[in-house]
């Protein structure tokens, strides 16, 4: 996947907001508030998504594209390194998933405000 990919994918999951919160060329994507992808728009060769724990373990060891989290909590976020070959629909599960994880993490107030 290439960056306009990733962008029109996450792009399209509803009450999504992308800005740059940290620099100028990192591109977060969140759901009220919470991040659940970044990227470096100017290097895209790499994103971080949340993962559950235990399918994060399965993924790396799988995919030598997925690593853990680069400067993120190891634990709940993977890197999956674009390019290095990671199978599109993984890529695009992986993205599904954080954004799932991230917007069931939400109150129940947050969610009634998104809806």
């Amino acid at each position: 996947m290439n960056f306009e990919d990733i962008y029109s994918h996450c792009s399209s999951k509803p009450f999504v907001q992308h800005d740059f919160p940290f620099d100028e060329k990192t591109l977060v994507f969140k759901i009220g508030g919470k991040i659940f992808l970044l990227i470096d728009s100017k290097n895209p060769i790499s994103i971080n998504v949340k993962c559950d724990p235990e399918k994060a373990i399965e993924l790396r060891e799988r995919f030598e594209g997925i690593q853990p989290g680069y400067h993120m909590n190891k634990k709940h976020w993977i890197t999956i390194n674009l390019t290095v070959e990671v199978p599109r629909q993984i890529i695009e599960a992986c993205i599904d998933e954080s954004y799932n994880l991230v917007y069931n993490s939400l109150s129940k107030k947050v969610r009634d405000q998104l809806n």
